[in-house]
Order: structure tokens, then C-alpha cells, then sequence
């Protein structure tokens, strides 16, 4: 599930907090990189069990209606089957996710209010009451349960948790996102389906890892190689983001075979525009391309497959 920007990004963070913290060492930089690792994962987990709890509270709606003594039309053939449905079914049911829900203890300090909210939110849409008046197939439920989803991620209080259980939602949530729908799409779901949104262990270690621990080590050689490209810039003075980029783009070029320098180069500047000065992008471009041209003049950018020095 985990994409290389997005190791990048949490590389990228690990070394700022390095350059910050003289007491952090490069051995709890890895841990809380592999941990910001696991915390995408689990944040995927999280909005899955969120979507199965809003489901839900159609029961409670149910109940609701059936007490009413002056009952509308709605509520007469209103059903619960936004939760009572053999696709949501397949989450609830399955041991296998309920035991790893409980073993995160994702329902400790979540009030029910908020999921009551969210649905009665959901309730007021068009779609859902359509949905409810209608004869539905698994297509049309996870249609509507993609609907629900984009409700989810409208409400504040869905993302104040997000944010407040792990601080990475903000750069993941995009990935999250992808994975969440993915997932819905390919209900009903079986045994440890969620497995296969692990994040794999190549682009875990081999590439985050290494780009974390080979930058770090070389950085006063990666000092000494950029301060002639400055020109009139001190290096000082350089953005510490900016800097930490630049170092991590040469790292890449110079040891990760299977990725096309120029392809680097640009997933480098595209950060710089996210997480540094409205300048940077410039700057961060203007030197990892005259340092590239460098490395390929003396021969050190050295690709794997057809196409890769490109």
C-alpha cells in the first residue's frame, strides 16, 4: 500500500527531526520511521472499522421509526440494510479483522456519538434515501457505501481523529483513501483480506531504510559535494528541508539502481513545493540538476533496465 513518495516523505521527516534533536539517534529515527510505517497501515484499519460502526447505527434508525406513533411513508419501508447486508456482514463477521479491531483497541476513546452523527449526516443524502427506497444488488451497496465514505471524510470530527491517533494522516490520507476504496470495491471480504495493504518489506527497508540510514551516515560527504554547486549561496543559509531534499536525491541517484535519476530529480522538486518555501522548488531543481549532470560526467549514475539513466 505504501508508495515511495509517501517513504520519502516519512524519511524526509526522520531527518529533519535528526537535524533537530541532537539527542535523537539514528537507531530511534529507524524505529520511529518503521513505526510511522506501521501507523499507515494501521490508519487504514481504522477507517474501515469507523465505516463498519457508522453502518451500524441503521439498526438504531430502525428502532427509531418502528416507535414512532405517527409513522411517514419512509419510515414504513425503511429497512436496516445499510448494515444488514451480506457485504458489511463480511466485516463484522469475520474473526480475523474483529480480533486485530480489538487488539488495536480502536474502540477505546471513540464516543458512539460521533458514528450517530456521521449517519444522521448520511441519512439526509439523496443517495442513501434513494438507496433505501430501491431494490439493491452488492453493486448498488457499494456504491453506497463509497458514498458513505466521502461523508466520513467530509465530517471534522472523523478527521480530528484521524489526526489525533496518528499524526501521519495528513501525508497518508491520500493512500488511505485508495486502499479504503479498493477494499469496498472487492467486498464481501474473507479470513486476513487486509493483509495484503501491508506495506512490503522492499520498499520498506531496501528503499526507506537504506535512504534513511545512507543519508544520515554520508552527510558530510553530501556536505562537501553540494557547497560548489551553491555558488553564492551559503549553505547555512540554505532551507533545512531544502538541504535535507537535496541529500536524499543524491543518495537515490547514486544507489537505487531501479529508479530513473530524472525520475528522482522530479519526485524530489514535487516535495519541495509540499513541505518547504514557495522558492524551493526552483532551488531544489536547479541543483539536483547540476549536480546529476555532474555525477553522469564522471560516470556514477549507474541504472538497471532499459531506459534508466534517462
Amino acid at each position: 500500500m505504501l508508495s515511495r513518495r509517501n517513504v520519502r516523505v516519512k524519511v524526509m521527516q526522520q531527518l529533519y527531526s535528526l537535524a533537530q534533536d541532537k539527542e535523537l539517534s539514528l537507531a530511534g529515527a529507524k524505529r520511529a520511521y518503521l513505526q510511522s510505517v506501521q501507523d499507515t497501515f494501521l490508519l487504514y484499519l481504522l477507517n474501515l472499522y469507523c465505516i463498519t460502526r457508522v453502518c451500524s447505527f441503521a439498526e438504531e434508525d430502525g428502532q427509531t421509526r418502528l416507535k414512532k406513533h405517527l409513522k411517514s411513508e419512509d419510515d414504513v419501508k425503511f429497512t436496516p440494510k445499510l448494515y444488514n447486508n451480506p457485504l458489511i456482514s463480511s466485516l463484522v463477521n469475520n474473526k480475523v479483522l474483529q480480533a486485530r479491531f480489538k487488539k488495536e483497541r480502536f474502540e477505546e476513546g471513540l464516543d458512539e456519538d460521533l458514528f450517530r452523527k456521521i449517519y444522521k449526516e448520511f441519512a439526509k443524502e439523496e443517495p442513501y434515501i434513494k438507496y433505501l427506497l430501491a431494490d439493491s444488488t452488492n453493486e448498488d451497496t457499494i456504491e453506497i457505501l463509497l458514498e458513505l465514505y466521502r461523508t466520513c471524510r467530509r465530517n471534522e470530527l472523523f478527521n480530528e481523529i484521524m489526526d489525533d491517533r496518528f499524526c501521519g494522516w495528513s501525508d497518508d490520507k491520500s493512500l488511505v483513501i485508495g486502499a479504503l476504496k479498493k477494499t469496498l470495491k472487492a467486498l464481501p471480504a474473507e479470513g486476513s483480506f487486509y493483509e495484503e495493504h501491508q506495506p512490503d518489506e522492499e520498499t520498506i527497508k531496501d528503499f526507506g531504510l537504506f535512504l534513511l540510514t545512507k543519508t544520515y551516515e554520508e552527510d558530510a560527504v553530501l556536505e562537501e559535494m553540494i557547497k560548489p554547486v551553491l555558488e553564492n549561496w551559503d549553505s547555512e543559509r540554505v532551507a533545512l528541508i531544502d538541504m535535507i531534499l537535496i541529500k536524499m536525491g543524491i543518495i537515490e541517484m547514486l544507489n537505487i539502481k531501479t529508479i530513473p535519476a530524472k525520475v528522482t530529480l522530479n519526485e524530489y522538486v514535487e516535495l519541495s513545493k509540499q513541505y518547504s518555501t514557495d522558492k524551493s522548488k526552483e532551488f531544489v531543481n536547479g541543483l539536483l540538476d547540476k549536480i546529476l549532470k555532474e555525477l553522469m560526467e564522471r560516470g556514477q549514475i549507474v541504472k538497471e533496465g532499459r531506459g534508466l539513466m534517462e
